[in-house]
């Protein structure tokens, strides 16, 4: 099955990695790749969020709405995206390394009979989406941004 792939070291605990990521509603300081449509879904297992995705900067953006099938705390996020033909699993995870240091991993997966036609036509500028998002991933955990936006959105601020 094609696939895609990022990875990215961050400078920070996983905890601290994985709230920026779960946290869409904070999306809009740090991500230009995935944008929050509906920040009143939660990414919880059995919720059908609605996303979109500008692939490369000046691009539309194309919306979706995956179904969360999977949220391990910390750890694992996984959703899934299906039109007639096409099924992309789309991954998030996490692995501790140690010394306050995260390893992110993001992939997403194609299968169905229309991803012949359509991943080839997606697939460099799918690419370049995800590797922007973990160097932003990266960019805005690291630089303690989270933490700020947190208490923003919290109205403690």
């Amino acid at each position: 099955m094609p696939s895609l792939y990022a990875e990215i070291e961050i400078n920070a605990p996983k905890l601290q990695v994985w709230q920026a990521l779960v946290r869409k509603d904070t999306w809009k300081y740090w991500n230009t790749y995935l944008y929050d449509c509906d920040p009143r879904q939660p990414l919880q297992p059995g919720a059908r969020v609605l996303l979109a995705t500008r692939r490369i900067a000046g691009e539309k953006d194309t919306e979706f709405s995956p179904l969360v099938t999977r949220v391990e705390p910390g750890h694992y996020l996984q959703w899934v995206t299906t039109i007639p033909g096409l099924k992309v699993v789309q991954t998030f995870e996490l692995q501790d390394l140690g010394s306050d240091r995260t390893y992110y991993i993001q992939r997403e997966i194609f299968s169905g009979f229309l991803t012949r036609v359509i991943f080839p036509l997606i697939r460099r500028d799918e690419q370049e989406g995800m590797r922007r998002m973990t160097w932003e991933l990266k960019s805005y955990v690291e630089q303690g941004n989270y933490r700020s936006e947190s208490l923003i959105s919290q109205g403690k601020r």
